[in-house]
């Protein structure tokens, strides 16, 4: 992998790490904060024990000394819900976990993979949008802005709205549309209350401002 590749891979780590919890405004930070498995269970009450039991157990595949995985372990456990629970929601946010656990380790292309998967049929608006969102960090990753930007295209529900589109403005500041940019911040910034538009997202945009100047 070259440096330029390895610089790629970095940042989208860091965005993810960063994002995380951002990400999961209004409806959606409901729903990831739902990793707890009470919340979780309460959520998906209509699926089968069976299938919250196999992604309570994927969860735990990082209760490790060094915090990571065991791939193998992960890959088994994912593709029994897939394979049991095919399309549930369980089979998709074990899908977001493995595409995690691709990305951990530099295989961009698995990654992709799985967050196609959910994006092509989504098992609610909710996976659909986390799906969409990380697919379009890995496609940029992998140098395939233009294909990341056709991602974010059209409507939003407007609990994802402020992160879809400072993803947006994150990629168009890479193709160098800074106009574009700084309109895609702005319209994130609108979607947020004053206290939230006033971090990472100003900062941004003053920083399209400084080059302006």
């Amino acid at each position: 992998m070259s440096s330029n590749e390895d610089d790629q891979l970095g940042e989208l780590k860091d965005w993810w790490q960063r994002n995380g919890k951002p990400l999961l405004t209004g409806g959606l930070l409901a729903l990831v904060v739902v990793f707890g498995w009470q919340a979780w269970h309460k959520y998906q009450s209509n699926q089968s024990q069976g299938a919250s039991m196999l992604y309570q157990q994927l969860l735990e595949t990082t209760l490790t000394p060094d915090g990571q995985p065991d791939t193998a372990r992960v890959a088994d456990l994912a593709n029994k819900l897939k394979s049991e629970y095919a399309g549930s929601a369980y089979a998709q946010f074990g899908g977001l976990f493995v595409a995690k656990v691709a990305v951990d380790n530099g295989k961009l292309d698995d990654a992709a993979s799985e967050l196609q998967v959910i994006v092509a049929k989504p098992a609610n608006l909710t996976l659909g949008e986390v799906a969409r969102q990380r697919l379009a960090q890995v496609l940029a990753a992998q140098g395939k802005l233009d294909d990341a930007l056709k991602l974010l295209e059209g409507d939003s529900d407007k609990a994802f709205l402020a992160s879809r589109e400072e993803l947006k403005g994150d990629l168009l500041v890479q193709k160098g549309r800074t106009e574009d940019a700084r309109a895609a911040y702005e319209k994130a910034k609108a979607a947020l209350s004053d206290e939230a538009a006033v971090g990472g997202l100003q900062i941004k945009l003053d920083d399209l401002a400084k080059g302006d100047a």
